[in-house]
This record gives structure tokens, C-alpha cells and sequence, in this order.
């Protein structure tokens, strides 16, 4: 169903908007270490984002076709 799919796609957006946030609060009090961990999981929320994001729009599309 498109709707979860975008759902989905959204958690993981606000997700590694959190987390890139986050990677740079450390990053800027000189937490390298901390922030570079926030910057690996930002990432893998983007990664998963990115791919529901691409299932969604699918999803849609199969959806529109069968109007």
C-alpha cells in the first residue's frame, strides 16, 4: 500500500534529520567521536529512507495504473 510506504519513507527522513542534527551538536562542542557515530546512523536512516521513498513511489505508480 502507498501509504505506508511514504509513511515509512517519512519516519526515516525525520529520523536522519534527528540524527544529523545531533552529529552536529557534537561535532561543534569538538565531540568528534560521539558526532561521527550520529553521522553513521544518519546515514543508514537515509539509506532506508531513500529506499521506501523508491518503494513508495512504485507503489504509486502500480496504484495509479490501475485507476
Amino acid at each position: 500500500m502507498p501509504k505506508d510506504k511514504h509513511n515509512m519513507a517519512a519516519e526515516h527522513h525525520e529520523k536522519a534529520a534527528k540524527s544529523h542534527r545531533t552529529a552536529a551538536e557534537h561535532h561543534g562542542k569538538g565531540e568528534h567521536e560521539a558526532g561521527q557515530r550520529h553521522s553513521s546512523e544518519a546515514l543508514e536512516h537515509s539509506k532506508n529512507a531513500h529506499q521506501h521513498s523508491q518503494e513508495a513511489h512504485n507503489k504509486s505508480i502500480e496504484a495509479n495504473k490501475k485507476k
